[in-house]
């Protein structure tokens, strides 16, 4: 038996023989989103007693202790299993001490999803210094700079705090040199070998993150974040970073922000089998929003079209805040 060879073109080939219906277009669909690949973020902030809408993000609120459950329990009827927590405590110091209390607002947030629904949401929690120095750093200033090496040590002991507490997978998100590492031989001589490592490998020094600083009230004092955080012309820089993140022991990675990345998104896909997550930061979120409540455009229709980008370029998992509304759409 013989096969006809196709053509090379048109009119042989004809490509919108795949589109002619809505029914057609979903059955070769190549890309498709899903709640459980969707990762909300949520403010938790220590002494609220309601929710409190942020100016610059509508529709995202900082959250109570009180409220965290009723909340993560409408995340998790639409599908969506994960949450990664951000906490804005009520004291703040030069070492952000209160990021790893025992009693702090993350931990405090930990225990209060663990009490609510067991093993049924995985818990992210952000490991970083910004929300919790007086300064707004992500790591211990020592003389107008940041310490490297002591940053490590803290962040180790917040993550840590938030293992202790509970939390299945730890994020470590402020730009050190040697975080993975340090947090990883901390985990595992503190008993919790099990507990995972998901780092920011690629954060860039992006103006994109100005609407979570309102959010998390972690706007620096002085300087700006520019020592540590990435140059976002830098692409060969950001594989070293993946590259470093992964022979330290992180179990994933995260590449932040997201639209602006897709390229980098793409080759980590093809250099490594680790699970790939990109976190579409608040600056998205916001000029969609903004966007939308002038008429400008389909709110929904972009927000779909970005988050299917983004996993197209080759994220397994979304950190985003539109989870909720997508999941709702989905």
């Amino acid at each position: 038996m013989t096969t006809k060879k196709s053509s090379d073109g048109f009119p042989d080939v004809r490509l919108r023989r795949l589109r002619r219906t809505q029914a057609i277009r979903d059955l070769f669909q190549e890309t498709r989103l899903s709640p459980s690949n969707l990762i909300a973020p949520l403010f938790v902030q220590e002494g609220l007693k309601k929710a409190q809408a942020i100016a610059s993000m509508p529709d995202i609120r900082r959250l109570p202790l009180a409220g965290l459950a009723k909340e993560v329990e409408g995340l998790s009827d639409l599908g969506i299993k994960s949450i990664i927590l951000f906490g804005l405590p009520k004291e703040k110091d030069g070492k952000g001490s209160s990021a790893f209390d025992e009693k702090g607002i993350v931990q405090k947030s930990v225990d209060e999803v663990r009490k609510h629904f067991g093993d049924k949401v995985a818990v992210i929690t952000d490991v970083c210094l910004c929300q919790y120095t007086s300064h707004g750093h992500c790591g211990i200033v020592s003389g107008n700079k940041i310490d490297n090496d002591k940053s490590i040590d803290a962040l180790a002991r917040v993550a840590v705090s938030q293992a202790r507490a509970g939390s299945d997978i730890v994020a470590p998100s402020a730009m050190m040199d040697g975080q993975v590492q340090s947090i990883r031989k901390a985990l595992d001589d503190a008993g919790f070998s099990e507990t995972a490592i998901m780092s920011y490998s690629s954060k860039q020094a992006s103006p994109l993150f100005a609407p979570f600083r309102d959010a998390a009230h972690s706007t620096p004092e002085f300087g700006d974040r520019r020592s540590y955080q990435m140059p976002y012309a830098n692409s060969r820089e950001a594989v070293r970073e993946i590259e470093q993140d992964i022979s330290e022991g992180a179990d994933a990675i995260i590449i932040k922000p997201a639209i602006p990345n897709l390229d980098l998104l793409y080759q980590a896909k093809k250099a490594t089998n680790l699970p790939i997550c990109a976190y579409s930061v608040s600056g998205e979120y916001a000029l969609i929003k903004a966007a939308s409540m002038e008429g400008w455009v389909d709110e929904n229709a972009v927000m779909t079209e970005f988050l299917t980008a983004i996993k197209r370029a080759g994220a397994d998992m979304i950190i985003t805040y539109q989870a909720k509304k997508m999941a709702e759409l989905l």
